[in-house]
């Protein structure tokens, strides 16, 4: 049995009373926000999510379907409408990547019956829903797939290690996730954005993110007599102040080149000038040319600030990944299928965000978008942001992730 076209199906969607296949049952729903509050329950860190691989491997392969593990242990990929045991080399597919790692920071809420019970992890950054809609879009796509509804394979990626830069995807990728894949979609939790919507840009959706470690060392002395010391707690206030000034300035302002500090570390006692200093923070770049020369122009900054202050300057620029780059025609493949689902006024126009993602790295070798999945309450106007210890979400938008993605599955073919 084959699906009518894809006008047909959107046109269908359109029309009053009519409605694409592919919505998630109510008791499946219940399921999902079962299973994400596990998740959250038991958040796991990069390439450690053994405990989270083994629950979404069981509940695929209770489906009937045939998940598998990636060779480093974590994370698995799983097609459906793929005969036998072939996953590589077969038809073009359209893939939907999930990331499953959690965040090493505490969990802050103090009331909530699944917060975190392991100390100082948390699932602060949505990866929990982000796999719930995955494992939900793969479990109703399946079940079409049964009934003959589903007109092309699709496969489903739970990536590890996304927190972890330069993140799990370039090693997904390295296992083969994307073999016969001719496209890539991807949401990511908004707490800007209400729950009910997404936020879609063609182009740049992220940023490119580096990290950036510096060491710097001079001899000490006492604070009495600085003349005969490099001042090093000198030196690291001028590295923090001047370096990000001097890196803004020599490249064009629009690129959005910034370094931001995060951890500084020098000294022991108020009367002694330390012989050794500690920086790290991040780089962070809108765009693609101005982050390619980044490192010359971060190193060249340091190195000028430090020598000024005759401190030795040791750095460690760790390359991390390059924008989201969201390709026009799958941008409006989400759009469309947002549109079947709930109508125009689900989709609004979001902005390029200053934040990483190593979905960057799927769409370095084939098209693909990621939309913004809004989980904020409508009327709410606390807004609990991305990478906080009391981050949550509201647990209606794995319906609509899971119904947006089903929608793209069916949409997507003959296009």
């Amino acid at each position: 049995m084959s699906l009518e076209s894809d006008a047909d199906l959107l046109g269908a969607a359109r029309a009053a009373g009519a409605a694409l296949p592919g919505t998630l049952p109510e008791p499946l729903r219940a399921e999902l926000v079962a299973f994400r509050r596990d998740l959250h329950m038991h958040p796991e860190l990069g390439n450690q999510e053994f405990r989270t691989t083994a629950a979404i491997k069981a509940r695929l392969e209770k489906a009937g379907l045939r998940p598998r593990v990636l060779a480093a242990g974590t994370g698995l990929v799983c097609d459906i409408g793929v005969e036998g045991d072939q996953w590589r080399g077969g038809p073009e597919m359209l893939a939907m990547r999930a990331d499953i790692d959690a965040l090493p920071i505490p969990d802050a809420k103090t009331e909530c019956p699944y917060r975190s019970t392991v100390p100082d992890r948390a699932h602060a950054c949505g990866h929990d829903v982000h796999t719930s809609v995955v494992l939900g879009a793969g479990l109703v796509l399946a079940d079409l797939h049964r009934r003959g509804l589903l007109p092309q394979p699709v496969r489903l990626v739970f990536q590890p290690a996304e927190e972890v830069l330069p993140g799990g995807a370039a090693e997904a990728i390295d296992c083969g996730v994307l073999d016969g894949v001719k496209r890539i979609i991807a949401v990511h939790c908004d707490p800007r954005v209400d729950a009910g919507m997404i936020g879609l840009r063609e182009g740049p959706i992220t940023s490119a993110c580096d990290r950036l470690e510096i060491a710097l060392d001079g001899p000490g002395g006492h604070t009495a007599r600085p003349h005969l010391t490099t001042d090093l707690v000198t030196a690291v206030a001028r590295v923090v102040t001047d370096v990000p000034a001097l890196v803004a300035r020599r490249v064009d302002t629009r690129s959005g080149l910034a370094v931001t500090w995060g951890r500084i570390e020098s000294g022991h006692a108020p009367n002694v000038i330390p012989q050794h200093a500690e920086l790290s923070g991040t780089v962070r770049c809108l765009d693609m040319v101005a982050w390619r020369d980044a490192p010359d122009i971060v190193h060249a900054a340091i190195d000028e600030v430090a020598n000024l202050h005759r401190a030795k300057s040791e750095i460690n620029y760790v390359r991390g990944v390059p924008p989201v780059v969201n390709e026009p025609g799958v941008t409006e493949l989400l759009a469309d299928a947002m549109t079947a689902r709930r109508g125009p006024d689900s989709v609004e126009g979001t902005d390029q965000s200053l934040g990483g993602e190593d979905f960057s790295w799927y769409l370095e070798q084939v098209p693909g978008a990621m939309a913004r999945l809004g989980v904020r309450t409508p009327g709410e106007r606390t807004v609990r942001d991305l990478h906080q210890g009391d981050f949550d979400v509201d647990e209606s938008a794995i319906k609509v992730g899971v119904e947006l993605f089903t929608a793209a599955a069916l949409l997507d073919a003959g296009r």
